[in-house]
């Protein structure tokens, strides 16, 4: 698959104008209520993006990369999914004011897109030079499969990483919010503001999951252009998601179990692959449309048994419901 450079180009230039579309008019200044209707909405706007962004590559080379796009989107939204748990504990240890919670998730996530890139190009360069690089994201994936099953999702130190320990020990910093303000002035000296805090946890926090998604989506697809794009379209909803899904992703218990599933498949697809490519016989190169089905019939059984085995009774939690404090 062959990109020009104006088409990549074109491309980022359109993520830009979504980006900035979503800041100043859906976002307003945060002033306006981020109501459920509202993040329903445009989360059906961005999947509808995603969409048509999907036929116009089925259009213009195929229906092996649409497939290959589809599957690497659908497999991104669903782990972005996982991330939203992650993205509530922060919210909540920050108790960050209900307003601003849309401009702190799309910045930390505008941050993320452009280092997630930097991702892409290092692992599409290891990936065409050497073959092994794959096994080595498959058994990664493999791994990080069973840390799923087994529970180990590090929610406890959501936001508490090396970056962040480096910022509140280097940095002046408030412990008041002023509005949106990332940086103010107190006792005539400039001062982070917590809002800064969270922005950099959200970003910083986004990346690490991307040690998993970035290896995923690469089984699905070697082509750079169609994961970044199938990236750029997962994140750019993720803050939509956030405070359409923020009730019902607690109640997904199986979700976790779901992901390992997905993961763990793809992990070994990568694997065989590799074997593969080195002309073991047994060894099956997995087709994208079964690839495809895998992901899609995991996803149906995980949501369809954990809304099942959801209390009946209990009332899940919205943002806005886990950021009071």
């Amino acid at each position: 698959m062959h990109v020009p450079a104006w088409v990549w180009a074109l491309t980022v230039t359109g993520i830009l104008a979504v980006i900035a579309v979503d800041l100043l008019v859906i976002h307003r200044g945060g002033h306006r209520e981020f109501t459920t209707r509202r993040a329903a909405f445009w989360s059906a706007v961005y999947i509808g993006l995603a969409t048509v962004f999907g036929m116009g590559v089925w259009a213009f080379s195929g229906p092996r990369y649409a497939g290959e796009y589809f599957g690497g989107f659908v497999t991104e939204k669903s782990l972005s999914v996982d991330n939203l748990f992650v993205f509530m504990v922060i919210l909540s240890r920050f108790a960050v004011p209900r307003q601003a919670q849309h401009l702190v998730l799309m910045v930390g996530i505008v941050i993320a897109l452009v280092l997630r890139a930097a991702f892409i190009a290092a692992g599409a360069a290891a990936l065409h030079a050497f073959t092994w690089v794959f096994i080595v994201f498959g058994v990664f994936l493999v791994w990080t499969a069973a840390g799923l099953v087994r529970g180990h999702g590090g929610q406890e130190n959501a936001g508490d990483n090396a970056l962040m320990r480096w910022a509140r020990r280097v940095l002046p910093t408030t412990d008041r919010y002023d509005g949106n303000r990332m940086v103010a002035r107190v006792d005539g000296r400039r001062v982070v503001t917590p809002l800064f805090l969270v922005v950099l946890a959200i970003g910083s926090t986004d990346v690490m999951f991307a040690l998993d998604s970035i290896p995923a989506i690469f089984g699905l697809t070697t082509e750079p252009y169609l994961v970044f794009t199938a990236n750029a379209f997962a994140l750019m909803g993720l803050v939509q998601l956030y405070f359409l899904l923020g009730g019902l992703a607690v109640r997904l218990v199986y979700l976790g179990h779901g992901l390992a599933a997905i993961l763990g498949f793809i992990g070994v697809k990568l694997i065989l692959h590799a074997l593969h490519e080195y002309g073991v016989s047994w060894a099956p190169d997995i087709p994208i449309p079964l690839s495809l089905s895998v992901i899609a019939i995991t996803l149906v059984v995980t949501t369809v048994a954990s809304l099942a085995a959801a209390p009946r009774g209990g009332r899940a939690g919205s943002p806005a419901e886990v950021t009071e404090t």
